[in-house]
């Protein structure tokens, strides 16, 4: 009796270790990291395909018993795909829940410091799983361009920049609603009022704050006076001239001083040729440089040139003597720094 006893015994103690190892094995923190791990997973992936990019990704400290409770609770039957964070201390039901039940993590959208269609798609497709060639391409489909009053020239006046969140694996089609609902929010009656109020559509008030933002990246502060300027020549007929619209009509970003041989370029959106707007933004511009338009400071001045101690502000003139003052100023300010193009 004492023999079977002490057996029984045995067994006991065999099973509760047994049992202990095997609840480690299956269920103790599995993530191969002291911080978190964003791991994305693509549209079409099957199981087989998660795997490989966990192991790519030397996510894991013990492939064989994830595998193992993968199987027993059919994560090797339906695969979710999206952007999952793998927190550190994660065991494997943890894992094997956020990806079974889809529980992916939100990315943040921002679609900012942008001039042209190939920079929107770029950071379009960084941001989410769209190919950047097929958002290239839709900018220009005229389907979907006569569907929403848009062309070529002003499509990207639809875009607000801002920061969206979002999922990854966010859809084109998905993505373009959000575009336009938050086009449609942003323009309410009070803004489109105001518009009105300048004379100006909701696109043209995206065009000139393009121009007003391109003057003044640093200082947003002062971009209420260069939109009252602008308005004030647009309202006299007078030509915008506005150095960054030449700049946008080379392509060439790189240009530090724009030279008169640059304002006989023949383009569209050479403001020194053309009376008026150009047909579309020389960059998004953002929230504060659209209220700026909206919003402009009532002013006299016609006339602008950056201030000549490189402090990013302007001097501003009402009459053109004064501007040629402030003109000659800068200029030698750039000579003596040697900028001469």
């Amino acid at each position: 009796m004492k023999k079977i006893l002490l057996l029984l015994i045995v067994i006991i103690i065999t099973g509760i270790i047994g049992a202990g190892i095997g609840y480690s094995y299956f269920f103790s923190d599995n993530i191969n990291a002291s911080a978190p791990v964003h791991v994305y997973i693509p549209t079409g992936s099957g199981y087989s395909d998660v795997l490989s990019i966990l192991k790519e990704n030397k996510m894991l400290k013990n492939y064989s018993s994830f595998e193992l409770l993968a199987s027993k609770m059919n994560l090797t039957k339906k695969v979710y795909p999206g952007h999952y964070v793998f927190k550190p201390k994660m065991n494997n039901k943890d894992i094997i829940r956020m990806l079974r039940g889809g529980l992916q993590t939100p990315v943040k959208v921002t679609f900012n410091n942008v001039r042209t269609k190939s920079d929107l798609a770029g950071k379009i497709s960084r941001c989410l799983e769209i190919d950047s060639v097929s958002f290239y391409n839709m900018l220009y489909d005229n389907s979907f361009l006569s569907k929403n009053g848009l062309d070529t020239n002003n499509v990207l006046c639809l875009f607000i920049p801002n920061t969206y969140e979002m999922y990854w694996n966010t859809s084109q089609k998905k993505l373009m609603e959000r575009v336009i609902k938050e086009y449609k929010t942003f323009w309410t009656d009070e803004r489109k009022s105001k518009a009105q109020a300048q004379g100006l559509t909701q696109m043209q008030v995206s065009i000139l704050a393009s121009i007003v933002q391109a003057e003044q990246l640093s200082r947003p502060s002062e971009r209420p006076i260069i939109a009252g300027l602008y308005l004030n020549r647009l309202h006299k007929g007078m030509l915008l001239e506005s150095d960054p619209t030449l700049i946008y009509a080379t392509g060439d970003f790189t240009i530090k001083r724009v030279l008169n041989i640059h304002k006989e370029i023949m383009s569209p959106y050479n403001t020194y040729k053309n009376v008026g707007l150009p047909p579309g933004p020389i960059n998004l511009p953002d929230i504060s440089s659209l209220n700026a338009v909206l919003n402009p400071n009532k002013n006299e001045y016609i006339f602008m040139c950056a201030k000549e101690d490189m402090s990013g502000y302007h001097n501003f003139a009402v009459d053109y003597n004064q501007h040629l003052k402030n003109a000659a100023l800068y200029t030698a300010a750039l000579n003596k720094m040697k900028i001469y193009k």
